[in-house]
């Protein structure tokens, strides 16, 4: 996988890290902060835990489709980009409403944004 579908991949993979890395092991949470975080090659990876190229190809994809099966099941990453797009839209909007409404109406979006942190 080359260039912006590898570029896509790894933002992916590390959203849902970001949500799910807890739920895995901490084998397999290593395993993908060497690859995806570090960039680390299967090579390197396999040096340091001494086991094969082929059995780090085998915990990334294993790992992968966990995170993935939460997500499937969880939704949380999908939640938080659709409250992401919404606050932004919310912002838009809030800038093209006269002075006094933008201040009270801007708390409200920052009051909506700390909740959703």
């Amino acid at each position: 996988m080359h260039g912006e579908n590898a570029l896509n991949k790894t933002n992916r993979i590390n959203v849902l890290f970001d949500f799910y890395g807890p739920l895995l092991t901490e084998k397999q949470q290593t395993i993908l902060k060497c690859y995806y975080h570090d960039d680390f090659s299967l090579g390197e990876i396999a040096i340091d835990f001494e086991i094969s190229r082929q059995a780090v190809y085998e915990h990334l994809k294993r790992s992968e489709q966990a995170l993935e099966e939460y997500e499937a099941k969880l939704g949380l990453a999908e939640r938080h980009e659709r409250l992401q797009a919404g606050l932004e839209r919310l912002e838009r909007q809030i800038g093209e409403l006269p002075e006094p409404w933008r201040n009270e109406l801007r708390g409200t979006a920052e009051l909506l944004r700390g909740a959703e942190s």
